[in-house]
């Protein structure tokens, strides 16, 4: 049984009317959500919460007690700091690990692609395609694109291996920080190779200090950084469209009860790319309508829907924690699933809403789900038997029971590194002078999940709002993305709720103050931004006035994304606790110690008006580093951080 609970209740769950809404219904209808599983979770386990737990071994599991009065080694006699370290590397090899496989599902359909072995897939982008394989060395000339991409992606494989001593797109980076890594000794190498070491080190027996399995963890996640996560945004952009400035809309309100709905949710865009295009088969379009509908309505949720909108303009139905909440609108007749951030728990609640979930990459199948697995060579083929069998769905809906709780908002997506650029004329000059001038303090990069251990929305929404009045840009992607633009942020009237000078540089440009960059893996588009403006100015990327915060993490990916943030230089806020705290050694090392290493470090501030005023410090200090004016906003007032 689900708790009951009354109105004043709705305010601890979410700040997102439409959220609000069906959180309601799921306590009235006793449907159960994760908020409800969070709570029956409660108390958690405080030793893993910590990091002091292991069960790498079978002489376990075992604990160390935070108050020193039990065991304070495992069995293996792995003390506190060894213990935490092998699980943080353990988890940001699971995060880079989840990236990186899916930029080698991309790359081997780019690949396929090339040598004519796909249905359903072009190369879109061919300058980028052009661009990418000089940088590999490929010759283009006047080759045609498909034999390009073939030899390019038969290339870049080599990126996984363990061949190389360095990954190729790791060059983008300024000599300085190239220096840095080799310095650390934490140049990526091979991207599979990194992950698998990561997993050898923290085998018992192997590495026993604690900083060394950390160095590693950082390479591990560079490997992410600038390779997975890169290749799988790179052959993105190649196979369906570099992304331009496109209008949108986001909320549960663009799911529409005349039209037959499919929410297409994951991170992947292969498949669902193809949806887009079987949708408009005349034939399906036909179907949907002697089924009684006015036609087929595409809605995103988490990243793959963020893929779409950056591409087509698909609207955003919303992040992470409101997956469950679309289906209890009782108007999707399918979710359509790839991989990552799909919680088990939608295919119970679809039970309650005849919402057919159906699965498609063999690597996650869910219980309870229609399986129909997808392959790229009979892509269109595939694409139009899940977007048939959404319609056939359509009869079997509860008109009586549908609830579209909000009117959607408008908001704009689409801003690559490209777009950027093009809107600056093609060069980072008008940027860099509009930081050195002081009408753009510094730039932001808040990205990350949802947890439901913080109000939904609030930790991205708030942090957001305060940055942007003290006249810092920010961009986001993932489910920061969806949160800014339910919020209004992400609309070029949205200048307006900016500080004066942000304001004015955005009206002129015709833009929004936060700039919607993609998806999880599309945090690469902000590493590759930061390399070229450290271009620009001759310098190093941790000279920069520029941040990363992940206000309402979740997930080992964003982990994995933090930690190479850090390691590219760019000081990083988190918003929920990691499992460190139980070594001290580790955290002071975190916050503190890689500062010497990499030249920037991590904080924890949960309070996001407290994570802003750190933000504005650390921005105001790179600032006065660089010898860059900078005022003090005099309008705004923001509480004074303790030490974390």
């Amino acid at each position: 049984m689900v708790q009951k609970r009354d109105e004043k209740d709705l305010e601890e769950y979410s700040i997102s009317k439409d959220a609000k809404r069906m959180l309601k219904r799921a306590w009235i209808e006793d449907v159960e959500t994760v908020w409800d599983r969070l709570e029956r979770q409660e108390p958690q386990c405080g030793y893993c919460a910590l990091g002091i737990s292991c069960r790498i071994c079978a002489m376990g599991p075992c604990r160390i007690d935070p108050f020193g009065e039990g065991p304070q080694k495992g069995v293996c006699g792995a003390n506190a700091d060894v213990m935490v370290a092998r699980n943080l590397a353990r988890t940001i090899a699971a995060g880079a690990s989840a990236h990186s496989d899916h930029g080698r599902d991309i790359l081997e359909t780019f690949y396929h692609t090339g040598a004519g072995e796909t249905e359903g897939y072009d190369i879109s982008d061919v300058d980028k395609l052009e661009r990418l394989a000089q940088e590999y060395g490929i010759e283009t000339g006047d080759r045609n694109p498909d034999e390009i991409a073939e030899d390019l992606g038969w290339e870049m494989m080599e990126d996984f291996g363990t061949r190389r001593e360095q990954l190729t797109l790791a060059n983008r980076v300024p000599e300085s920080r190239l220096k840095v890594w080799e310095d650390a000794g934490i140049t990526p190498r091979g991207i599979d190779r990194e992950n698998v070491e990561t997993l050898h080190r923290t085998h018992m027996g192997v590495d026993n200090h604690y900083v060394n399995i950390l160095l590693h963890a950082l390479r591990t996640s560079l490997s992410d950084g600038w390779g997975g996560s890169m290749i799988a945004t790179e052959l993105s952009d190649i196979l369906f469209g570099t992304p331009k400035p496109t209008e949108s809309k986001a909320n549960l309100g663009v799911i529409d009860p005349d039209q037959v709905n499919i929410a297409l949710h994951g991170h992947n865009p292969m498949l669902s790319d193809v949806i887009v295009r079987a949708s408009q088969d005349e034939e399906l379009q036909k179907l949907a309508e002697e089924k009684g509908a006015e036609g087929i309505n595409l809605v995103g949720l988490c990243c793959t829907g963020n893929e779409l909108q950056m591409r087509r303009g698909i609207p955003m139905a919303g992040n992470h924690l409101m997956q469950e909440l679309a289906i209890m609108t009782g108007a999707l007749d399918a979710m359509l699933v790839d991989y990552q951030c799909i919680m088990p728990g939608v295919v119970d609640v679809a039970k309650c809403f005849n919402t057919e979930v159906i699965t498609t990459f063999d690597k996650a199948k869910f219980h309870g789900a229609t399986h129909i697995s997808f392959d790229p060579e009979r892509g269109m083929q595939i694409g139009r038997k899940i977007v048939r069998k959404a319609i056939e769905n359509y009869e079997n809906r509860v008109p009586e029971r549908i609830l579209i709780p909000d009117d959607p908002v408008d908001m704009m997506a689409g801003f690559s590194v490209e777009a950027i650029l093009e809107a600056l004329g093609g060069t980072p000059e008008p940027l860099v002078e509009a930081i050195k001038d002081g009408k753009i303090r510094g730039a932001v990069g808040v990205v990350g999940c949802n947890n439901p251990k913080i109000k939904h929305d609030y930790g991205h929404v708030k942090l957001t709002r305060r940055l942007i009045e003290n006249d810092i840009l920010v961009v986001v992607t993932g489910c920061s993305a969806v949160a800014n633009g339910k919020a209004g942020h992400m609309t070029p009237e949205g200048a307006k709720l900016a500080g004066p000078a942000l304001g004015e540089v955005c009206e002129s440009l015709g833009i929004p103050p936060v700039l919607h960059m993609g998806s999880c893996v599309d945090n690469t588009r902000i590493l590759n931004l930061a390399a070229a403006l450290a271009d620009f100015l001759e310098t190093d990327i941790s000279d920069l006035p520029l941040a990363g915060a992940a206000p309402e993490w979740y997930s080992e990916k964003a982990v994995s994304i933090g930690t190479y943030v850090v390691a590219s230089g760019i000081y990083t806020v988190l918003g929920t606790y990691p499992a460190i705290y139980g070594s001290p050694n580790v955290v002071e090392l975190l916050a503190d110690g890689l500062e010497k290493t990499v030249g920037a470090t991590f904080d924890i501030e949960p309070d996001p008006e407290r994570a802003a005023v750190l933000i504005r410090r650390h921005i105001e200090k790179k600032r006065e580093k660089l010898g860059l004016p900078f005022n003090r906003p005099e309008n705004i007032s923001m509480p004074e951080p303790e030490s974390t």
